[in-house]
C-alpha cells in the first residue's frame, strides 16, 4: 500500500463469530428493546453481527439471532438490479412497505435448511439511526426490500414462516420438524 492510500475497513473483519439462535429459541419470538447507548459495545456487537452473517453466508442478520435482544440489524444484500447494499441500522422501524406483492424464495439463518416462496412487498423503507445516533433512512426495492422487511420483522419477534399460508406453510413446518426445530406461532397481540 502506497502512501496516501486510505485503508478500507471491511465490516466484520475485526468481529467474532457468535452462535446463532435457532427456531424454537424464545428470544426469536420476543420484541427487542431499543438501543440507548451508542458506544464501543454497540460497535463490537455490529462487528460480531457482520462476522457471523458472513460466516453463515447470509445477506442480513438481526441482533436477536445471536441472542442480543436489541433493535439492530446488519445487511449486505443486492437488489434486483444487482446493486449491493451494505450497512447497519439501529432502532429501525419499517415505515413503508408497498408496491406489488412478490412471492420469492426466502430463508433464514435461524431456520437452517428451510426455504419457501414468501410474499413480500416490492418496496420497503426502514427508518432508524446510524451507529453514531444520527437519523438514517434506508429504501430498498426487490430482493433488498425483502431483506429489510425480513430483518425488521425479526426485531418484533417475527419469522418469515409467519408469512406462509396453505401448502407452503405445511411444507415448511414439516421440514422444520424433520430437522428437529421447534416452530411456535407468535403470541397473540
Amino acid at each position: 500500500m502506497g502512501s496516501g492510500t486510505a485503508r478500507i475497513r471491511i465490516p466484520g473483519s475485526s468481529g467474532g463469530v457468535r452462535p446463532l439462535r435457532l427456531l424454537g429459541d424464545p428470544g426469536l419470538r420476543a420484541a427487542c428493546a431499543p438501543v440507548t447507548a451508542f458506544d464501543a459495545e454497540l460497535l463490537r456487537l455490529v462487528e460480531d453481527m457482520f462476522a457471523t452473517m458472513y460466516a453463515q453466508e447470509g445477506v442480513g442478520l438481526a441482533a436477536n439471532q445471536i441472542g442480543v435482544p436489541l433493535r439492530v440489524f446488519v445487511y449486505d444484500c443486492p437488489d434486483d438490479e444487482d446493486v449491493r447494499h451494505l450497512g447497519s441500522i439501529v432502532n429501525p422501524v419499517l415505515t413503508e412497505a408497498d408496491g406489488v406483492v412478490v412471492t420469492g424464495e426466502e430463508g433464514c439463518l435461524s431456520v437452517p435448511g428451510v426455504r419457501s416462496g414468501t410474499p413480500r412487498f416490492d418496496r420497503a423503507v426502514v427508518e432508524g439511526l446510524d451507529l453514531a445516533g444520527r437519523p438514517l433512512r434506508i429504501e430498498g426495492t426487490g430482493f433488498f426490500a425483502r431483506c429489510l422487511q425480513h430483518e425488521a420483522g425479526h426485531l418484533d419477534g417475527g419469522l418469515f414462516l409467519d408469512h406462509l399460508t396453505g401448502l407452503r406453510r405445511r411444507r415448511a413446518l414439516r421440514t422444520t420438524r424433520r430437522r428437529g426445530l421447534a416452530f411456535t406461532d407468535p403470541a397473540p397481540a
